[in-house]
């Protein structure tokens, strides 16, 4: 088994006003900090290891537990903007002025909005995976099948693999392979995501898929960063064809978009994708 050195990093904390912040810091420090914002469901452990070190490669990467998740204390929150109020108290409990964020799924969503919210805070914004709400005009709502496993009570490896790669023997070799890599942290017996932390994320991504779309194009207008939308292109839970609209409702976007892959594309392309984020990053 490979060894990444972002297994090795140790829980740190910081206390806010909300919470005692659980997070991770690998990297080496200068420049400008990369605050990774995760999915529903998820704590830090699950992040990918090979991930983080490619990330981290050249620039300070911190990763934490929002509000009430995992492990970090508080109340856990039940919208979009309730999480986003977490992050920017995260944040500035760390004294940070200003940051690069890269949220994925639901934290991509909610890095949308502290970029809407705290403009200073956010220097350049990567969003994987994401929806910035509303309904998106041509796109079709989750089958069934695939809402009935994301709302499961218990997730299984099986339920992820098909959630996040493609039905492929290229995909599910990979989901399988990330399940491998997350292994060494999910082993040690750190905190899920309660049951109420769980249900404020979904409650939270039910009000945000409710927006009306012009309001969701009004606020993608308004964004004054530089945004990389990035996607699989077969990704069964946000479809594709959300992250191009989304970029072409933004004033400076770029789109990325991986074949063969889907909902985790960026464990899968790992090494391809943080390229494309430090060049973006660095740019």
């Amino acid at each position: 088994m490979s060894t990444y050195l972002s297994d090795t990093a140790q829980n740190l904390t910081v206390d806010a006003a909300s919470a005692r912040f659980t997070y991770r810091r690998i990297g080496p420090r200068g420049g400008t900090p990369l605050v990774l914002l995760n999915r529903v469901r998820a704590t830090i452990d699950w992040w990918d290891p090979q991930l983080l070190d490619y990330l981290a490669t050249d620039h300070d990467v911190i990763v934490f537990d929002d509000i009430g998740v995992g492990y970090t204390t508080g109340k856990p929150r039940e919208s979009v903007d309730g999480f986003a109020d977490g992050a920017i108290e995260f944040i500035e409990a760390l004294g940070l002025t200003q940051v690069d964020l890269l949220g994925w799924t639901l934290g991509g969503t909610i890095a949308h909005r502290v970029a809407l919210r705290r403009p200073d805070l956010v220097r350049r914004l990567v969003l994987a995976s994401s929806n910035p709400g509303g309904q998106t005009p041509g796109v079709p709502a989750p089958n069934e099948k695939v809402f009935a496993t994301m709302t499961k009570p218990e997730v299984t490896g099986e339920d992820l693999v098909y959630l996040f790669f493609p039905e492929t023997d290229t995909g599910r070799t990979a989901g399988h392979e990330y399940l491998a890599r997350i292994e060494t942290r999910v082993a040690t017996g750190g905190p899920g995501v309660s049951e109420a932390a769980g249900k404020g994320q979904i409650t939270a991504i039910g009000h945000n898929m409710a927006l009306p779309f012009e309001q969701v194009r009004a606020d993608l207008d308004n964004l004054a960063q530089p945004v990389l939308y990035a996607t699989g292109l077969h990704d069964i839970m946000t479809p594709a064809m959300v992250a191009y609209t989304a970029a072409e409702h933004t004033r400076n976007a770029t789109l990325l978009g991986y074949g063969d892959a889907g909902h985790a594309f960026l464990f899968q392309h790992a090494e391809a994708f943080a390229i494309q984020v430090a060049n973006f990053l660095d740019d």
